[in-house]
């Protein structure tokens, strides 16, 4: 990386416009190039390369690339990018401590964006990415706790959420069924995957709490079982 980045040291084009001159050198826009340099594990250490890119520290550089990786929405950072960067991530603990928080920020972007403007590519991303962030060891427990506990269930519903963290193996499925936060419809497909066992099933129908629209949702399902028996 450092003789890479060493040609450019005399450069002439001012400082202002190098990281621009720099990227396009790459056949990189300079978002992605500030995010391919920042996410780079050994990049804290070669101190050198940061005054050639018009940055005084790799803190000062750092915050920029969170504040990148946060705020763009599949525009100038591709989602091959940022599935990229889950995945170099995913292998320090350093990076991966960072992006538990930058992750949070992100996903309130990306669901105000379709929110606002119900983009069908932006949803087909934001479920590929969601799908690496459990798949890829970005997701830890807390993060699928927080998301399982949250009232606002619609784009969890979205992802088939609940289905990618029991195969993410960070929440068992018969801990998530008897969850309040969860939807009748989220269950069912925890039920379709027949992930949960018949006692969990009729413990949570015979439950004078378990709300009318799910009892319905778990009694169709015990009876087409039984239908299926006694074919």
């Amino acid at each position: 990386m450092l003789q890479q980045f060493y040609k450019f040291r005399d450069d002439s084009t001012p400082l202002d416009a190098r990281l621009t001159s720099i990227a396009r050198h790459f056949q990189l826009h300079p978002r992605q190039l500030v995010c391919a340099i920042g996410f780079n594990p050994n990049a804290r250490y070669i101190t050198e390369i940061f005054p050639i890119l018009g940055y005084a520290t790799f803190n000062e550089l750092s915050q920029e690339r969170n504040d990148i990786f946060v705020s763009d929405i599949y525009k100038r950072l591709s989602l091959d990018n940022i599935l990229k960067i889950y995945e170099v991530v995913a292998t320090d603990k350093e990076l991966l401590d960072v992006m538990h928080y930058l992750l949070r920020n992100r996903l309130v972007q990306i669901e105000n964006r379709i929110e606002a403007t119900v983009n069908s590519l932006v949803i087909e991303k934001y479920k590929a990415e969601m799908r690496a962030v459990y798949n890829g060891g970005i997701a830890s427990i807390d993060f699928a706790e927080e998301r399982l506990d949250s009232q606002d269930s619609g784009f969890r519903a979205l992802l088939n959420e609940v289905n990618i963290i029991v195969e993410s193996k960070l929440i068992p499925a018969g801990e998530i069924f008897f969850r309040e936060t969860i939807l009748p419809q989220e269950k069912q497909k925890l039920l379709n995957k027949g992930l949960i066992p018949d006692e969990l099933i009729r413990s949570r129908l015979n439950d004078e709490d378990t709300p009318p629209e799910e009892k319905k949702i778990l009694y169709d399902y015990l009876k087409a079982i039984r239908n299926d028996q006694t074919e």
